[in-house]
């Protein structure tokens, strides 16, 4: 880290700043501060200024700074969220609001306070709800293809020519800064970090007196933790993307966050895995930026941000939770427990709780009504409430879909190498078709079948058995 460099930002930016100011903002003693100012003055980068205590920032200071202007940056923002969800079926994570501002436009926001204003965010879920950002502040937008099946070692691989040869932060949409933490000027490559007191599953790190990184480790106990924003100088960018687009063609790293590549580099298994690369984590450097309490945040779930923004315990604004409340008759802090299920492929689910109990919430997903008729599929429920052959169904809306039913506890599917299991889901059958059970409606398998190959040509190419599998998803209801 090039501390001169900050040293003369903070000049460039208040003449009259104090050493004890600089002490703060380089986390060194006063003595320390005193040396490294005395250090600038020698090198010709900074002199006394013209009024009692104030600097003066000199023509190799400014020559300094320009050869660390920060250049732009990159917002990721490409990830479903599914901690977050019901709240990401509608909205990106970035997208949501924190005290009436969303998380990614207050970053793009502070960017610009900073005087940054090359901003790309990279996309993939839901990227059409990006696009007004194009208009509003002039941001520029890139499409993650694999967004959806890899992690971000792939993003930073497919955003990688923005950083090359650049000074670069690298920011993720969803986090929250409590003040601005970008400047114009930075002194070399860092990580912003947040103190964990006790126990930690974050990702540690070990550093030396200077503040350079030295490994990372997963877990351990008061620790300062991989928390928030990120800078890529040039130099770094230069030493780790090489190793970074090597990582990516490696098999079985698919789901490897780009922090895995920095991780294996300082500890030396990068030199295992890719021998051309054996001197990468002695040669890369990277510091830790230590920030104070409760700067920055990182919202693991839903259940956090109500704790940190009263309004999401009232109201969150979003279709699928309202109706929860409705139906229960419960305030929206009352519905906890929220995860995603498996999505299927006409619908999206997730599970919550109640008081002691917990529940399914599945909400169709958009063209569903073409593949399913909801109000048949509801007339099946009716019909079969007498019977103790389906989940029990609190709400269902044959005009939307939306059903919320219990959740089973320890529940599984019938395992097909067990007669005894296979013989009680037989009787069952039995007993259905002996029922007499009877809707208005038919079903007509050819009908369906016809239909769905018949929409399958306008689409896409995909492999049949999704069409089977949507039949026998048809059937089921």
């Amino acid at each position: 880290m090039n501390r001169n460099v900050i040293i003369c930002r903070l000049i460039l930016e208040n003449p009259a700043v104090t050493q004890r100011e600089i002490s703060q903002e380089l986390m060194v003693s006063l003595g320390t501060a005193n040396s490294l100012v005395k250090d600038c003055m020698e090198k010709g980068l900074i002199a006394p200024g013209k009024m009692n205590e104030s600097y003066e920032l000199l023509p190799a200071g400014k020559a300094l700074l320009d050869e660390h202007k920060v250049d732009g940056a990159v917002i990721i923002a490409a990830g479903f969220g599914s901690r977050f969800v019901p709240l990401t079926f509608e909205t990106p994570k970035g997208l949501l609001e924190v005290f009436g501002e969303r998380m990614i436009e207050r970053q793009i926001r502070q960017l610009h306070e900073s005087g940054i204003y090359d901003i790309t965010i990279v996309v993939g879920y839901l990227k059409e709800k990006f696009e007004y950002l194009i208009d509003k502040y002039k941001v520029k937008l890139l499409y993650n293809p694999e967004y959806s099946k890899k992690n971000t070692l792939a993003t930073i691989y497919h955003a990688r020519e923005l950083f090359k040869n650049r000074n670069m932060y690298l920011l993720s949409s969803d986090n929250w800064m409590r003040h601005n933490m970008y400047h114009s000027y930075e002194g070399g490559a860092w990580y912003s970090s947040s103190y964990m007191e006790g126990e930690t599953s974050e990702w540690c790190f070990n550093y030396n007196k200077k503040g350079r990184i030295l490994n990372v480790t997963v877990g351990g106990q008061d620790k300062w933790v991989m928390y928030g924003p990120v800078f890529f100088s040039k130099s770094f960018s230069d030493q780790f993307l090489p190793v970074l687009e090597a990582y990516y063609e490696i098999p079985g790293t698919e789901q490897f966050y780009w922090e895995n590549v920095l991780m294996e580099m300082l500890s030396g298994e990068t030199a295992k895995r890719l021998p051309e690369f054996s001197e990468a984590g002695r040669e890369i450097e990277l510091y830790i930026n230590r920030r104070p309490a409760d700067e920055v945040y990182e919202f693991e779930n839903l259940e956090e941000l109500r704790r940190f923004d009263i309004k999401y315990q009232h109201r969150s604004d979003n279709e699928a939770l309202e109706l929860v409340s409705k139906v229960f008759s419960v305030p929206e802090s009352e519905i906890t427990e929220i995860r995603c299920l498996k999505a299927g492929m006409t619908n999206k689910s997730f599970l919550f709780k109640i008081k002691d109990r917990h529940y399914i919430c599945r909400i169709p997903g958009p063209g569903t009504e073409l593949l399913i008729n909801r109000q048949q599929e509801k007339a099946v429920y009716d019909a079969l409430s007498q019977y103790d052959i389906t989940e029990k169904v609190i709400y269902f809306n044959g005009e939307t879909g939306y059903k919320i039913a219990e959740y089973y506890e320890g529940a599984h599917n019938a395992n097909p190498n067990s007669l005894e299991e296979i013989e009680r889901c037989m009787a069952l059958v039995r007993e259905f078709h002996k029922s007499g059970i009877e809707v208005s409606h038919t079903f007509d398998f050819q009908e369906r079948i016809d239909f769905m190959k018949t929409s399958a040509e306008n689409m896409e190419p995909f492999p049949l058995r999704i069409i089977q599998m949507s039949v026998v998803r048809c059937v089921s209801c």
